[in-house]
């Protein structure tokens, strides 16, 4: 796209600038200034980096481009075997009896009374057990 003359802004129109600061533009020596170099940190994959990248994305478009129409159909079959007899029989065994302690009638049981015994010893089996 050319641009003409009449285009461009007139003198009146630019931005002015300051006198001190155009003067020290003007004056400016580029010689004052330091070398440097500049490193440019450019940090590349390592070929382990790669070669990941590279089996992920062959199992990602695996999956994509998987067809379900080359799987054969199965039938699924279902089996629970039953316990056997022995195994019914000690868990019928084991129901009644958590039945009868959870059933239990405490006013069946007969009134007892109870006696304890813990005789004292006498002063001859003492003096035994001292000579002893």
């Amino acid at each position: 796209m050319a641009c003409s003359v009449s285009d461009s802004p007139s003198l009146k129109d630019l931005p002015k600038v300051a006198t001190d600061l155009k003067s020290q533009l003007e004056a400016f020596n580029p010689s004052c200034l330091r070398d440097v170099d500049t490193n440019e940190k450019i940090v590349l994959p390592s070929a382990e980096d790669v070669a990941t990248e590279k089996t992920q994305k062959s199992l990602f478009d695996g999956i994509e481009k998987f067809d379900s129409s080359m799987l054969k159909h199965t039938e699924t079959q279902e089996k629970n075997p039953l316990p056997d007899k022995d195994a019914i029989e000690a868990e019928k065994e084991k129901n009644k009896f958590l039945n009868g302690i959870e059933n239990f009638d405490p006013t069946k049981l007969k009134h007892t009374e109870t006696c304890e015994k813990n005789p004292l010893p006498t002063k001859d089996i003492i003096e035994q057990e001292k000579t002893a």
